[in-house]
């Protein structure tokens, strides 16, 4: 397991990096990433844990089992226009490489971290108080009649870079995994 939440580390770092830089993260870094998985969970089972045949390509079908799981959330806030396509395939990637509970686990922290670093990005920025405005807005509106709805121009929306939390959650992750198993 260590070698796969090390993995995770390298992955998410690399993407927080990007994504700090430049707004995106990059196709070949988070397909790449879950297209190996299976096959690096395969690899383990039959060599470490000397698993064979079927039972290591077992191994490897759980590590799906992991980006679907860790998938779910991701999508669900990505159809609401949350978050970033980038950021859903990252957390699939690393709901592959770790597995539906540990990976779960990360995306959990993931969200906690977003939570607190975004407040205090936005305070820092000066625009703290005009984003709460806004998502009391965005939340109020559904349950208004239409005649009282108050439109937001996008331009008053902030986008956060999700990626850097997404490595902070996999990095309390790790140190959490690797205290329990030490």
């Amino acid at each position: 397991m260590t070698g796969f939440l090390i993995v995770a580390l390298v992955l998410t770092a690399l993407a927080a990096v990007t994504d700090w830089r430049t707004g995106h993260i990059p196709n070949w870094l988070t397909l790449g990433a879950l297209a190996i998985a299976p096959f690096a969970h395969i690899v383990y089972a039959s060599t470490t844990l000397g698993l064979k045949g079927v039972d290591a390509v077992l191994e490897g079908t759980y590590s799906l089992v992991g980006a679907g799981v860790c998938g779910i959330v991701p999508l669900v806030v990505y159809r609401r226009e949350a978050i970033g396509a980038g950021d859903v395939k990252l957390l699939l990637a690393v709901g592959a490489w770790l597995g539906w509970q540990v990976g779960f686990e990360a995306e959990m922290y993931s969200f906690f971290a977003a939570g607190i670093l975004a407040p205090a990005r936005l305070a820092y920025e000066g625009r703290l108080f005009a984003t709460l405005r806004n998502t009391l807005v965005i939340a109020a509106n559904p349950f208004l009649p239409k005649a009282k709805q108050r439109k937001i121009e996008p331009a008053m929306l902030t986008w956060l870079r999700f990626a850097p939390s997404i490595f902070v959650g996999t990095l309390v992750t790790a140190i959490l995994q690797w205290k329990t198993h030490l």
